[in-house]
């Protein structure tokens, strides 16, 4: 497996400047909800530096070596290929970064939409994702950063349910896992 730095410098040179940004602030929030939920802060910050590494792919070449490495592409995907990065990524961190543990590798295929029953290293990745300190854009961050340390599970429902009312509000259809990953978590609430 590449050492952290190796990583890093491969991320620096792929990614642009504002997603190695982002990656970072991934990487450390993960870390810090590790610790909080005595999860392995390691793994955590290795997910989370590479949640994203995909993500430099054009749209077109993320569905080519989807086919090329045999991942399943789903018909919402194909119209929205930009959420292949989250699949993409864990073959890539398991190919071309040697990362084989299957917890880190399932945390960030499922980092963008979540699924049923996730691990708490997924939960962390999600989430962390979703707070990290360069992020700006949603509005309930104030009321999401500090719920992220007090109730995994509700944050993790809290940012699906604003997820789903954000995209209906842009008139955009759902990613049918991350509405199946709602109702989940909506009925053990």
């Amino acid at each position: 497996m590449m050492s952290i730095k190796e990583i890093k410098e491969d991320l620096k040179r792929k990614l642009s400047p504002k997603r190695y940004e982002h990656t970072l602030g991934v990487e450390y929030t993960a870390a810090c909800l590790a610790l909080r939920y005595g999860a392995d802060m390691e793994k955590a910050r290795l997910a989370g530096l590479l949640h994203d590494c995909a993500k430099y792919l054009s749209a077109k070449d993320k569905v080519s070596a989807c086919e090329n490495y045999g991942i399943p592409i789903s018909d919402y995907e194909r119209k929205n290929p930009e959420l292949l990065h989250a699949k993409l990524g864990a073959c890539f961190a398991n190919e071309i970064y040697g990362v084989t543990d299957p917890e880190i590798l399932s945390a960030i295929t499922w980092h963008t939409t979540g699924c049923p029953s996730m691990s708490v290293m997924e939960k962390i990745i999600f989430i962390a994702d979703y707070i990290e300190p360069n992020r700006n854009q949603a509005e309930d961050l104030p009321i999401v950063r500090p719920m992220a340390f007090k109730d995994l599970d509700a944050c993790l429902l809290r940012i699906l349910e604003d997820t789903i009312d954000y995209l209906a509000g842009k008139k955009s259809v759902t990613d049918p896992m991350t509405q199946k990953t709602f109702e989940y978590y909506k009925g053990r609430k």
